[in-house]
């Protein structure tokens, strides 16, 4: 949907006036002066955004400029949500900020609530966040500016659906300032003109995105729970939480070289003990798992960029572990689609990149429902695809997801300064085999914590598209 479509003309010459004759494309064709325009024409009240929320700063706020002092043990930090953090879809393995700085009244007033909306406003600004109630212990830094609804005024979910809607972004990013780096601060969306289509609309759109928001946080409660229910049913319970930090650095050990590797990190004495402990109760090697299936990054081709209507939206790494990945439209020839399209139950693994705590390389995503619907994915995500129909994908990514497997990932890294992951090496890891019946309960966990999320994504669209209904009614 384009705003431009609800006028006659996207830019009329009276509009110059307005924005102080700025001749700049900017102001005139992003949809921020066209959305403006629109909603000005609406016949429902308009309330600035600064009138409807409450708290600290008026409801309105980013925060301060501070060090980040990372811990390692939950014990001592809380989850730290940065700018492009408020996308993940798995908030598992968030950096921790220490919890003493956390709490300290500097930064008290940082952490986010249910409810909230989150802008990111450093950098890319105006990507979003909807804070479910599995959030309720977060921080988020001062690149995330916080709207708090009153909700003696307005539903939150309301305020979030049209702040998220293609009537609120481009009003939003439209505000920042700066060239290199944009920033977007309390004051350049106090005026926001918000619409009041009356009590019953607002209600139910704020129940379908609080709806989504709580399939989703039952998303993140199931992939959880799949993961610690594969290790306990293999009696590896003391995998589900490895203190990888807290073990003695990998220094002045002796290893067997081999012609696979030379290199030192292959034999981490660490990631050892992890295949030590897996292999000592039955398992089967990953590469005899996707022998009839695939365990291979996808092709290389050529990007022509597209339209919606005439391409498919490709997927890179970072984007795989978004919420809803913005990607990029491509033009394919059907038999290209094929080779970067993915089988239902694919895992992917990020596998190229750094070896830094907070990146994504050897992180893992599941490709079903919608996603393998309507997706193609890039060549650096390693294909994991099951040949054997008793270890079904969804089981595979209840381990590939987990924190050992993680490291086992990361100690088989090849290469210079971009990583990739040893194509011998990737072969070996042991998958706890379980019995057919905890594999079988363990996959369903996991295909219908994937579920929640499609019907979260549904259950958000509906939401926009009564919010959309809404205004074209108004504007008549």
């Amino acid at each position: 949907m384009k705003i431009s479509k609800d006028l006659d003309n996207p830019v009329r010459a009276s509009w110059f006036a307005d924005q102080s004759y700025r001749l700049d494309a900017s102001p005139y064709l992003s949809g921020a002066y066209e959305a403006r325009k629109l909603l000005e024409r609406l016949s429902v009240p308009k309330v600035p955004l600064h009138a409807l929320t409450v708290g600290h700063n008026g409801g309105i706020y980013n925060g301060p400029k501070f060090r980040r002092v990372y811990v390692n043990d939950r014990e001592y930090g809380v989850p730290f949500l940065g700018s492009t953090d408020i996308m993940e879809a798995d908030f598992s393995n968030l950096p921790l900020l220490r919890k003493e700085d956390a709490l300290s009244p500097k930064l008290a007033y940082l952490r986010v609530r249910p409810g909230m909306t989150l802008i990111s406003c450093s950098g890319t600004v105006g990507r979003m966040c909807y804070v479910r109630s599995d959030m309720a212990d977060f921080w988020s830094s001062q690149d995330v500016l916080k709207v708090v609804a009153d909700e003696c005024r307005v539903a939150p979910g309301y305020l979030y659906a049209f702040l998220y809607s293609n009537y609120g972004i481009p009003m939003i990013t439209a505000q920042a300032s700066g060239s290199m780096i944009r920033h977007l601060e309390p004051e350049h969306i106090a005026d926001l003109p918000v619409p009041r289509f009356g009590h019953d609309v607002e209600r139910r759109i704020h129940e379908l995105i609080q709806e989504a928001a709580d399939l989703r946080a039952k998303f993140q409660a199931g992939v959880d729970l799949a993961t610690r229910d594969l290790f306990e049913s293999a009696c590896l319970s003391d995998l589900v939480d490895i203190r990888w930090h807290a073990q003695s650095r990998d220094l002045g050990f002796v290893a067997s070289a081999t012609t696979t590797s030379l290199r030192a990190l292959n034999f981490s004495p660490r990631a050892g003990r992890i295949i030590d402990a897996i292999s000592a109760v039955p398992h089967r090697l990953l590469g005899e798992i996707c022998k009839e299936g695939q365990l291979s990054r996808g092709s290389r081709f050529k990007r022509i960029d597209s339209d919606s209507s005439h391409g498919v939206k490709l997927i890179g790494q970072r984007q795989g572990f978004w919420l809803r990945p913005e990607g990029r439209w491509i033009a394919l020839k059907w038999s290209d689609l094929l080779d970067i399209k993915a089988d239902d139950e694919t895992v992917m693994i990020a596998s190229r990149g750094t070896l830094g705590e907070n990146e994504v390389y050897c992180r893992s995503f599941l490709v079903t429902g919608k996603w393998q619907r309507e997706y193609a994915f890039s060549e650096d995500l390693l294909r994991v695809v099951s040949g054997d129909k008793r270890f079904p994908g969804a089981y595979l990514f209840a381990f590939l997801r987990s924190e050992a497997a993680f490291r086992l990932l990361r100690s088989m890294s090849t290469g210079g300064k971009q990583q990739d992951i040893h194509e011998e090496l990737r072969k070996r890891i042991p998958i706890p085999e379980c019995t057919p019946e905890d594999r079988e309960r363990i996959a369903e966990t996991v295909r219908q914590a994937y579920r929640w999320r499609d019907e979260a994504d549904m259950k958000e669209d509906q939401a926009l598209t009564l919010l959309d209904e809404a205004v074209r009614e108004a504007a008549g």
